[in-house]
């Protein structure tokens, strides 16, 4: 399956929906082909605007899907009417619940100490027979080469079939596109703070804001401090897709 993609601001992004990433996903998996999958939203697209290394990152994987409202609306704009958001906690539940049926095993890296355990506790409760390969909480900090090798070395020898990295933004891109060939899951996926959300170690805004666009306004109140650097972005992302498509912009 060929998804195209739609230039945003010099990134790539899949002009896509959730059951056709699920069916890339079973893909992949089938094939056993080596590839990552990324979930941006507007402060991601910004991040590349500064950073050619996490731009190409988000250029090189198997799809970046639309994880906002504001890139929904935008590729529908363009023409693509069957895009939907594709949002990181929703792919990851429904890549759970399909496991049920295909049989594939998961591998939880990134999150504080005690995340990933009590995520991967949390979803077997709701899918009872989840196949979970592992879990590891890395440290927040730059890892030497010594200390990489033995992390890959922990994730490929449980073999999973699906790697959920959760490190944060753009961290997490850089390191699927670090670690594409060495790290041996058929299919990484970079869904940021779904960890944080679906261990319940933080809260998740209602559907109908995340629905409206307005997700970003509660995660903002949630955590103003730490999050208001990349929500101030937004004027500008928006300004920048204006020039964009008067041909102002490239």
């Amino acid at each position: 399956m060929s998804v195209p993609r739609v230039n945003v601001l010099g990134v790539g992004v899949s002009a896509t929906n959730l059951q056709q990433v699920l069916e890339v996903i079973g893909r992949r998996i089938s094939d056993g082909d080596r590839s990552y999958v990324c979930v941006a939203a507007a402060h991601s697209i910004m991040d590349c605007q500064g950073d050619e290394r996490v731009r190409q990152a988000f250029n090189m994987s198997d799809l970046t899907t639309p994880d906002g409202m504001s890139l929904v609306w935008f590729l529908r704009l363009k023409g693509h009417r069957q895009v939907s958001r594709v949002y990181g906690p929703e792919l990851l539940l429904a890549a759970c619940e399909r496991s049920l049926e295909r049989g594939w095993s998961h591998y939880f890296y990134g999150g504080a100490p005690g995340v990933p355990e009590a995520l991967a506790t949390r979803l077997q409760r709701r899918f009872p027979g989840l196949k979970v390969a592992g879990t590891h909480s890395p440290p927040f900090r730059p890892l030497t080469p010594e200390e990489d090798e033995a992390e890959v070395r922990r994730i490929n020898c449980t073999r999973p079939d699906i790697l959920w990295v959760g490190i944060g933004s753009p961290r997490q891109e850089r390191w699927m596109a670090d670690h594409l060939g060495r790290v041996q899951a058929p299919v990484m996926i970079g869904v940021g703070v779904a960890f944080d959300f679906l261990s319940g170690r933080k809260p998740q805004a209602p559907r109908w804001m995340r629905r409206a666009g307005l997700e970003w306004l509660f995660r903002l109140a949630s955590e103003p401090g730490r999050l208001w650097p990349r929500y101030r972005q937004y004027p500008r992302f928006l300004f920048f897709l204006i020039l964009q498509e008067l041909g102002l912009r490239g």
